[in-house]
């Protein structure tokens, strides 16, 4: 199934895409969006069940409608850091033994193809495509990495946005200040349960001003995705509803081969199954603020 979120920001209508284009009304079902406590009373069960009844109405006049984030605000956004062993080679590292874990804000999201406003005081602002994960059931110190997809409820597209002095020369000994401007993580335009692809080996592409820049598969993953929930869960508690970028792969520009992000250019990223995006971003305005 796909899941997605269509309307103006904070009044997004939560939907399921059928196979043949339609697109079903999910308000009926999702009294608290497509956000932690959807997941966390079973939800995505709950509307397979309902669509395979026939009972879900389609919502009239969708075409148009500005595509939101497949997911409301979780209440975690966990990132894993040099994840692809040639992306480390161009950041200068190499690859880690134990995950590499930094965080995001939630209120970074955004819709896959919202105009980003690059912050006041940038100069390094970079693109990395990334397989998002989201939790579906919680997890707290996993007995082994067998036991991870039974609490992942589905995969999404994600552009773990950076601004890479305020990452790595301001940055204090952490990655985050630089990881957490508004609208630094465009995602979607949907969420894909786990039946419907298979996450361990689709391909990831990123184009800038429609040249491209990064091009791998999942299958090159340093941890796996079991592997990484399954770690994870041993330092923190996984709620229902929370997102895991797992990393991205080298073709950025913090690998001195092309330049930052300036006004007017345009980003677009893509995963197989996933979809694609399209943002634009803009030079902050002197003396606004959000």
């Amino acid at each position: 199934m796909r899941f997605a979120r269509l309307g103006d920001p904070g009044a997004e209508i939560p939907v399921l895409l059928g196979r043949d284009g339609e697109v079903f009304d999910l308000r009926s079902l999702v009294t608290a969006d497509i956000g932690p406590d959807f997941f966390a009373s079973d939800g995505v069960s709950r509307v397979r069940d309902a669509h395979a009844r026939g009972t879900l109405p389609v919502l009239a006049a969708s075409e148009g409608l500005r595509v939101g984030a497949p997911i409301a605000r979780p209440s975690a956004v966990f990132c894993i850091g040099m994840n692809y062993a040639a992306h480390a080679a161009e950041s200068g590292a190499e690859p880690p033994e134990r995950i590499v874990v930094f965080l995001k804000t939630p209120n970074t999201i955004a819709g896959p193809d919202d105009d980003v406003s690059l912050p006041p005081g940038s100069g390094k602002t970079d693109w990395e495509v990334e397989l998002g994960l989201v939790i579906g059931r919680s997890a707290y110190r996993l007995a082994d990495p067998s036991q991870s997809r039974e609490h992942v409820a589905g995969y999404v597209l994600a552009n773990d946005l950076s601004e890479r002095d305020w990452q790595l020369e301001l940055s204090g000994g952490q990655w985050s200040k630089g990881k957490c401007a508004p609208g630094f993580l465009p995602l979607g335009p949907w969420l894909v349960t786990p039946d419907e692809i298979d996450a361990d080996d689709v391909r990831l592409r990123s184009w800038v001003n429609g040249e491209p820049r990064q091009d791998s598969r999942t299958r090159d993953l340093v941890a796996s995705i079991d592997r990484i929930v399954w770690e994870l869960s041993h330092f923190v508690r996984l709620d229902p509803g929370d997102l895991i970028l797992t990393g991205t792969p080298e073709g950025v520009a913090l690998s001195g081969r092309f330049p930052y992000l300036s006004g007017g250019d345009v980003v677009e990223v893509e995963i197989d199954g996933l979809g694609r995006q399209r943002q634009r971003y803009v030079e902050a305005v002197a003396g606004a603020h959000e």
